[in-house]
């Protein structure tokens, strides 16, 4: 039966085209298999089927290993299924067994990314260098190309809050990808919220003894992008009170420390000044 497109029988006579030669135009997943291997036939249906969807974007070689010892001899081949990539005429990366198809669609993203999965990968960068509004383009056009991939919701979800956007953020979290990242959701929902329900006013109220007055600016000022400036505000609330509307800006600071990340000098200094507040 004829192979679907992107898909090929492999010999040792056609390797170094199919596969060796062929991998500098595009990535090539080369499986070494048998037919009475148990494991083959869960397995190679799984890649034939993600070779077929993947539109050209990586090459699904198949090598009988029982056929081509000298194929097997030569790349390493102890056990199979045996599984490796190539790209630029060389073995980028492997897996031995019958993985399940969550581990092979990460394998197979690692040696051909998409453009979705480019886009993700960029907005992490951004996000990481605080670059904010670059971070939620990047995590846009992820999304653009695959709206349920979690982990560009989560960055793009983090981007908007960093640029004080809460009504954005709000339509995300409510229709946010089911998967593991809906979960730390949770964490940014109180901060969701109080961006929200925050009106900032024309004139600057930091001089305001009000507490809930001070409690309004520090949303303010996430909302103008000056998170520091913001901390500084939520402690001076929790100076004040530190069980001011049942910890919610303990809950914030909480929320403002996941957005820069643990590494970031401001979560350092802010943690340590935090506790000192609490306790």
């Amino acid at each position: 039966m004829a192979k679907a497109a992107g898909i090929s029988d492999v010999s040792e006579a056609t390797f170094s085209t199919e596969v060796v030669q062929r991998s500098y135009q595009v990535p090539v997943v080369v499986d070494f298999w048998a037919p009475w291997c148990g494991p083959c036939r869960t397995l190679g249906p799984v890649l034939e089927r993600l070779a077929g969807e993947a539109d050209g974007t990586w090459q699904l070689a198949k090598v009988n290993a029982d056929e081509n010892p000298g194929l097997s001899a030569r790349y390493g081949v102890q056990g199979i299924p045996a599984v490796k990539a190539f790209r630029d005429g060389k073995i980028v990366a492997e897996f031995i067994g019958a993985q399940p198809e969550p581990m092979v669609r990460q394998f197979l993203k690692k040696i051909a990314p998409s453009d979705g999965d480019r886009a993700s990968a960029e907005g992490a960068r951004l996000l990481a260098e605080h670059r904010w509004a670059e971070a939620a383009t990047a995590y846009r056009r992820a999304l653009a190309a695959n709206a349920g991939d979690g982990a560009a919701a989560l960055g793009l979800l983090k981007a908007l809050l960093a640029q004080g956007n809460g009504v954005e953020a709000e339509r995300l979290a409510s229709a946010f990808p089911a998967g593991r990242e809906s979960a730390e959701v949770e964490r940014y929902r109180p901060l969701i919220r109080f961006l929200v329900e925050t009106q900032c006013p024309e004139q600057d109220q930091g001089n305001n003894p009000d507490l809930e007055a001070r409690y309004r600016r520090a949303g303010c000022l996430v909302a103008e992008g000056n998170l520091e400036g913001a901390m500084d505000g939520l402690l001076d609330v929790l100076r004040r009170d530190k069980r001011y509307r049942g910890g919610e800006p303990r809950l914030m600071m909480l929320a403002l420390f996941d957005l820069l990340g643990d590494t970031d000098p401001l979560t350092r200094e802010y943690r340590g000044r935090l506790a000192s507040v609490l306790f």
